[in-house]
């Protein structure tokens, strides 16, 4: 298994680090088609979230230098990164996909959001080739598993994600969110799931701003209590109100709390507006929340009087916090992880033995027809009947001369033993028949995709012509997964 992974999350480097590397949605295609340019790089998809940056890949040979890929891609130089970067091969990079896609290794773990993000990766990479027979297996079975993960196990009984962390704490800094003013800058899925949290606490007004003006009025649609920019409300308590990009500032300096989770690449929120915002409010103190990376809040902001801002990994205190009741659900699925990272691995190295149970199977079946052929003068005289007994036989004589070299390229392939299975090629003189195979994840892309034909010993011109069509039929052979694996 030539899988490759490199990046960097929330657990081995920190934010300023992490937004250097974020590559945005508008970006995502072509910084993949750059990745799929590397040498070496068969397959590849990327991941970028505001939490991780990663860089999946299938090479051949394993030798692709994705660390001065990063380096050259964003211009960023060794020593800046090394500390920061983790690297995993073979069944390392499939027990990492399996708990990524589970939301094992996210910032809030059990949270649902993280199992989209990678599926959209999947689906970009997977539309402009970067997807094949190798990393389509491993992803289909990381959906699957992470599936599995949240039906057999609690870890996603309640909601959580990285907006409901953002909400608690800003419930934990005020104490209550009655009667509090909001404003949220992006109208994304974690805008939306940041904007139900606080309604539900409590909030009073809800400002929802984007650059698309008719974003935000999408989203505040999904709401009760929506009022236009000219005043008239429905008459629920909280009201939800969409305002255009031109009145961010103006309606951000009454805002108690700013949550902000945008995909800019340069702060929206800076020192100067803060500064502004301070004026207005008379020294009322205020909040900002930033889940964005790259950051939409300047971190300078900090140091006006009065503003308290609050960043991505702030977060992980509260969510830890939040941890402690699901840490059980989180060992348990654990377990399915394990149990399901061996079984692909197993399944993966005995489909390395494939070729060589093909090339071998080949071979004897070419030894047989040729002695076939040679010895059809002497088998001229002999009746239909006897001909195919003569057929059957040496068809029994292969499958019993060949059974113990399969089984021993069988165990060779489950036990990685390449030098094994390297002699047991060489023995049989099998590199002349062996083609490769792509790798194989469920059965039913195993069933068929192996398959060739015995065609069955068709006496010459010079032995008999009463021969019957059907002795002269082929005979079809299917090499099936629970033949081989």
């Amino acid at each position: 298994m030539n899988f490759v992974l490199i990046g960097v999350n929330h657990k081995s480097a920190p934010l300023q680090v992490r937004e250097r590397l974020a590559i945005p949605a508008a970006r995502l295609q072509e910084a993949t088609l750059s990745l799929l340019s590397v040498p070496c790089v068969r397959e590849g998809m990327i991941l970028s979230t505001c939490n991780r940056v990663e860089f999946l890949t299938y090479q051949e040979p394993a030798q692709a230098d994705l660390l001065e890929f990063i380096q050259n891609y964003f211009a960023i130089g060794k020593e800046a990164l090394h500390p920061y970067i983790y690297e995993y091969r073979a069944s390392e990079v499939v027990r990492h996909v399996f708990r990524v896609a589970s939301s094992l290794d996210s910032l809030v773990v059990g949270e649902p959001q993280i199992l989209g993000q990678v599926k959209e990766s999947y689906s970009l990479a997977r539309s402009i080739g970067g997807i094949n027979n190798n990393l389509d297996p491993l992803m289909q079975r990381a959906f699957t598993v992470a599936r599995k993960v949240r039906n057999q196990t609690s870890i996603g009984i309640s909601s959580v994600s990285i907006a409901s962390v953002a909400v608690d704490l800003a419930r934990k800094i005020f104490g209550s969110l009655h009667g509090k003013t909001v404003l949220l800058m992006g109208a994304g899925k974690m805008g939306e799931l940041a904007a139900r949290s606080m309604m539900q606490h409590g909030a009073s007004t809800i400002y929802i701003c984007n650059r698309t003006y008719e974003r935000a009025v999408d989203l505040a649609g999904k709401f009760p209590g929506v009022r236009s920019e000219s005043g008239s409300a429905t008459g629920q308590s909280a009201i939800v109100q969409p305002i255009s990009y031109e009145l961010l500032h103006q309606y951000a300096a009454t805002a108690d709390i700013i949550v902000s989770c945008t995909g800019a690449e340069d702060p929206i929120f800076k020192r100067a507006h803060a500064e502004q915002y301070m004026q207005r409010r008379k020294q009322r103190p205020m909040f900002f929340i930033d889940i964005a990376v790259p950051r939409d809040v300047d971190p300078e902001i900090n140091s006006v009087e009065g503003v308290f801002v609050y960043n991505i990994d702030d977060l992980q205190a509260v969510a830890v916090s939040n941890m402690s009741s699901r840490t059980k659900e989180a060992m348990d699925a654990e377990v399915i992880i394990r149990t399901e990272v061996q079984r692909y691995t197993q399944r993966m190295q005995s489909a390395n033995g494939v070729p060589s149970i093909v090339a071998l199977q080949q071979t004897l079946e070419d030894v047989r027809q040729n002695e076939m052929r040679r010895a059809a003068p002497r088998l001229a005289q002999l009746s239909s009947e006897q001909l195919q007994a003569v057929e059957q036989m040496t068809r029994a004589l292969v499958h019993k001369l060949q059974h113990a070299p399969i089984q021993a390229i069988k165990r060779a392939a489950q036990e990685g033993d390449r030098e094994t299975l390297a002699l047991i090629q060489t023995v049989f003189d099998l590199e002349h028949h062996e083609r490769p195979t792509e790798a194989i994840g469920t059965a039913e892309s195993m069933t068929g995709q192996n398959e060739r034909k015995e065609t069955a010993f068709v006496p010459g011109p010079d032995a008999t012509g009463t021969k019957s069509a059907e002795s002269a039929a082929s005979k079809q052979v299917s090499v099936k997964e629970e033949s081989l694996l």
